[in-house]
């Protein structure tokens, strides 16, 4: 059978679209916007993550906002294959990876938004306008706190030292987290250092490479390993369900190119139907209210600077972030692809 969102072809089918309206406001002077046309997104982040934005959203502006949520893959597959025909003004997907394809595929307009540009950091937007990052998340060290002295752990070639071998837990090569990631140290390092890096942290692997972060840390808990790799809003979920953990996250490269980030972000869809409308949505979501919800509702850091910072998050403590454009980790990902491929790093 076929899944409902792959048979929607135009805003007059709407079977499967989550909908959020309110009342009309006269006072809305958005030029361009009628408050009454709802704004469609396609959104690769889980409808916890995103409903309660857009109701705050639409509270605010009287602007509905319909949406549906899937698999980041398949969502710009759609898109791409909907075409002029597509319903969606605005994606939301998660990694920059998933951005820079995106646009790459042509899906994606200018977000012509001079609020955009003043508010979010330049290393985490598209040089070309095309999207821009809402959250930042960090992909750093977690580690056992009663097996490790977080001294040791410095930075991500760091973990190619023998002295990690049996010891070391990673998420698969598979993952879009870790392209990203060996897109980074590609960019850094260059193709052939970075190579010598990865082969020395496969040589180290206690197990073959885990699907999912929170297996890599249930790994670590069980004694399979020491130490891994994870993006921190998977050390907050397991935190917040165990205060107690005997789990700490180490920021990595902290002297020298500063610990690899990456964002949920978005862009307006090359067709959409109301562009305005998906400008103001975007611009709402980096408005200073929005950034402070995004970040407590999935334990991550708002892309906006200087925003208030969920206390849990907070409590990790502060780092130095890598400034690399994250449009290079879109660049680099079929490089990364193929450096792991070549290693043995499944």
């Amino acid at each position: 059978m076929k899944k409902p969102w792959l048979v929607i072809k135009s805003l007059a089918i709407l079977i499967g679209f989550i909908t959020i309206t309110g009342c009309s406001r006269d006072d809305d002077n958005t030029p361009g916007v009628t408050v009454d046309v709802p704004v469609v997104v396609y959104s690769a982040r889980a409808e916890h993550l995103i409903r309660p934005l857009f109701e705050r959203f639409t509270e605010e502006t009287g602007v509905p906002v319909q949406f549906q949520t899937g698999n980041a893959n398949a969502i710009v597959e759609r898109l791409r294959a909907e075409g002029r025909q597509t319903p969606a003004d605005v994606l939301i997907t998660v990694d920059a990876g998933n951005l820079w394809y995106a646009a790459d595929q042509g899906l994606l307009q200018p977000l012509n938004s001079q609020f955009i540009n003043d508010t979010i950091p330049a290393h985490l937007r598209d040089p070309n306008d095309l999207w821009t990052g809402l959250s930042i998340r960090a992909r750093t060290f977690v580690y056992h706190k009663d097996r490790i002295d977080p001294a040791e752990l410095t930075d991500y070639a760091s973990l190619a030292d023998p002295k990690w071998q049996g010891r070391l837990c990673l998420r698969s090569s598979s993952s879009v987290y870790t392209k990203s990631l060996l897109a980074s140290l590609i960019a850094h390092h260059g193709e052939q250092t970075t190579e010598q890096i990865v082969q020395g942290w496969v040589n180290n692997l206690a197990a073959r490479p885990h699907a999912r972060d929170a297996n890599v840390m249930d790994a670590i808990l069980s004694g399979q390993c020491d130490v891994g790799l994870v993006n921190t809003y998977y050390f907050g979920r397991l935190e917040a369900e165990n205060l107690d953990t005997p789990l700490a996250l180490a920021w990595a490269n902290q002297n020298t190119t500063g610990t690899h980030v990456n964002v949920s972000g978005a862009g307006i869809t090359q067709h959409a139907k109301n562009p305005d409308g998906a400008r103001q949505l975007i611009e709402w979501l980096a408005s200073e209210e929005a950034q402070q919800i995004f970040g407590a509702l999935n334990r991550e850091y708002p892309a906006k600077p200087n925003t208030e910072i969920d206390q849990q998050v907070q409590a990790w403590g502060s780092f130095i972030q890598d400034q690399l454009n994250l449009d290079i980790l879109g660049q680099q990902q079929q490089t990364a692809t193929r450096l792991a491929d070549r290693i043995g790093y499944d």
